[in-house]
Formats: C-alpha cells, structure tokens, sequence
C-alpha cells in the first residue's frame, strides 16, 4: 500500500511549512492527483485517518482533485482522454502516446492557522 507512503509525504510538507511560517495547524489542504497515478482512492482515505493522527493535518479539511488523464498520440498527433495508460488513439488506433495529464502527486495549497 503506497498511499501511506504518500500521506506521509504530504505531511512532511505541511508540518515543514508550517513550522516555516509560524502556524499550529493546517486548516484546509488541497491535493491534485491524477485518476492515472495509481492511487487507491479508499486506501488513501485510511491511511489519512490513521497517519495524521497528532500531526498538524489532524483537524484540516481536505479538498482533493482529481485530473483526467489526457495523452498526445506519437502517430497522427492527436491529443485525446485517456482513462488508462494504454489507451488506443481514437484517431489512428496507435497505443504510442505522450502522456499529457493525469499521474499529478502534488500539493495545491494549505491554508495555515
């Protein structure tokens, strides 16, 4: 289960800034991860519970977005959704393509107190 590493991560972040900026806690923090990132959406709900226990995330408000994942066909050029990793070019039919969005790891924002 590679969501508690993340969550991990993500509180590492906010304990950094808000030891950087003077703040008790995170009030609000916003996440980006794309729908291709690989993460358990469930999983990642339980490792938050349990991870930010005692942590400055304890409390905050979570508000989490979700991008689409999109890809460049390689062939015809073609920019297209792509709701997996190998999606077929609805132009061409080509499996070869640039991934454009969608395995975004990140924080957007936290608003500290």
């Amino acid at each position: 289960m590679h969501e508690l590493s993340i969550v991990l991560s993500i509180i590492d972040i906010a304990e950094e800034q808000a030891a950087l900026n003077g703040a008790r806690h995170v009030e609000e923090i916003e996440l980006e991860i794309g729908q291709l990132a690989g993460v358990e959406w469930d999983a990642l709900d339980f490792a938050w519970e349990a991870a930010t226990k005692n942590t400055v995330l304890e409390k905050s408000s979570r508000k989490l977005t979700i991008v689409d994942g999109r890809a460049r066909c390689l062939e015809c050029g073609q920019a297209f959704s792509a709701p997996t990793l190998f999606t077929e070019c609805p132009s061409c039919g080509s499996f070869f393509s640039d991934l454009l969005s969608g395995k975004e790891l990140r924080v957007k924002s936290l608003t500290l107190v």
